[in-house]
């Protein structure tokens, strides 16, 4: 796997996208390398991942029932993002 070179100013201005990335990260002080990210992504344990298949079984089930298709849900997401407001109320 490829490492990406950034410098350490660079890397901390962006560090939640490295959090989330899966590539490891060369980071460099006036060009050289002072130190390396590697990330490490542990698997979902087998119960979250059942707790999640669980999850979207019901809500295809809610949405079936309220006749919502996935581009409704995802237009009233948008609504609420735009208004500031993201949590049921």
């Amino acid at each position: 796997m490829e490492t990406a070179k950034v410098g350490i100013r660079q890397f901390r201005e962006q560090l939640g996208d490295y959090l989330e990335s899966a590539k490891p990260v060369a980071i460099t002080k006036h060009g050289r390398t002072v130190g390396f990210y590697i990330p490490v992504h542990r698997a979902p344990e087998l119960e979250e991942r059942e707790a999640l298949r669980e999850a979207g079984r019901r809500l295809d089930a809610w949405m079936a029932e309220q006749k919502v298709s996935d581009d409704d849900l995802v237009a009233d997401f948008e609504r609420s993002r735009k208004s500031g407001r993201t949590r049921g109320r």
